[in-house]
């Protein structure tokens, strides 16, 4: 049976946004055409030759880490890279990554992590926003004049609210102002307190349409010096963004804990370290698939007991521990994101069901392959 690429893509996309993907990020499909039938899903973190080797032909390879991440001018079939892909190509295999969207995801790589090591996930890190960046407008203005500031204010970009158009608020109210020498006012008198009665008139704006939105508010005031507010708003956050807080089934010692990561994922010869008092109780914890020292200090400050995390560096970890009684978990980059594999498999399979065999790879595709024996 077959399968259409594009529809394999679509819930691919729903299931990891391209748009949580970091601006530097490369995802979606690398290889392969929308219209055509894939056989089967091959799910891994990475697309290497080993991996490629299982994938069936007019199969589909779906990868964590780019296989083209930084610029390439050339694929050519004479270099590593460029193999893969005619390999591919010419078999009719696809390629598609869902790397730092699959990240930020719900349930994303960190879910499938705390769920690997035993963890109820009940929070985000770092949540990412969920809807566009805004500024808050608010401008007083006398009430006969306010219906032209308004759509002056539209006309520059003003007033939208997803699927809404025009959107502003008004309240009245009573403006009150002193001109001084050398003002020229357009009510009121030099010297004298003025009390105006004025409209309070809210809308919201993109943060880019700011100088556009404030020359239209100027040009269609009457006053002089017009009294306005710009608020830039918070963005509500969701379940989505990196990192999770999780907790555990009840409190156990550091020491079991390290255990309990290191029975949780699959063996590397890095394994699994630790920084903190083995003694210590841990019952809250943080977790972050992939390298994750550059959030050491949001984990110092989620009130947790321990972060587990890969790629931790000598420098960040003692600076970390230098002011932090959370303890560090350090596991292989690979080891901690290859839960996801199972998670992205178990997605497709629950909408595409036997009509497309998905199979977890089981080539371990962490660049760190020998162990040293002794001291």
């Amino acid at each position: 049976m077959a399968t259409r690429l594009g529809d394999i893509i679509d819930v691919l996309d729903a299931a990891y946004p391209p748009g949580l993907a970091e601006s530097w990020d490369s995802v979606g499909l690398v290889c392969g055409d929308p219209s055509e039938q894939v056989e089967s899903v091959t799910v891994a973190v990475d697309a290497t030759a080993a991996v490629l080797a299982q994938v069936p032909d007019r199969g589909l390879l779906l990868a964590h880490h780019p296989l083209l991440l930084r610029g390439f001018n050339s694929v050519s079939a004479d270099t590593a890279k460029g193999a893969l892909i005619h390999s591919m190509i010419r078999t009719g295999r696809a390629l598609f990554t869902a790397h730092t969207n699959a990240d930020r995801a719900s349930p994303g790589v960190s879910d499938a992590l705390a769920a690997a090591l035993g963890l109820q996930v009940c929070d985000v890190l770092v949540p990412a926003p969920t809807g566009p960046l805004l500024d808050k407008w608010v401008v007083f203005v006398p009430a006969a004049d306010a219906g032209a500031v308004r759509a002056a204010m539209f006309g520059a970009g003003a007033g939208q609210i997803g699927d809404y158009a025009q959107w502003s608020w008004t309240v009245p109210g009573t403006g009150q102002f002193l001109p001084l020498d050398g003002a020229a006012p357009a009510i009121g008198t030099v010297g004298s307190v003025e009390k105006v009665s004025e409209d309070r008139v809210e809308m919201v704006a993109p943060p880019a349409r700011r100088a556009a939105v404030l020359a239209a508010l100027r040009a269609a005031h009457p006053y002089e010096e017009p009294a306005f507010d710009i608020i830039a708003l918070q963005t509500p956050t969701g379940d989505v963004g990196l990192g999770r807080i999780a907790e555990l089934p009840g409190p156990e010692p550091l020491s079991a804990f390290v255990d309990r990561v290191r029975a949780g994922l699959p063996a590397t010869s890095w394994g699994v370290r630790a920084s903190g008092d083995p003694t210590a109780p841990v019952s809250r914890v943080a977790v972050c698939g992939g390298a994750g020292d550059s959030l050491l200090a949001t984990a110092a400050r989620a009130g947790v007991q321990a972060y587990v995390t890969a790629d931790l560096r000598h420098h960040p970890a003692d600076e970390h521990r230098r002011v932090s009684d959370v303890a560090l978990v350090d596991v292989a980059h690979w080891a901690s994101e290859f839960p996801w594999c199972a998670q992205a498999a178990g997605l497709l399979r629950s909408h595409f069901g036997a009509a497309l065999p998905v199979t977890v790879s089981d080539v371990r595709t962490d660049p760190w392959n020998v162990e040293g024996s002794g001291r």
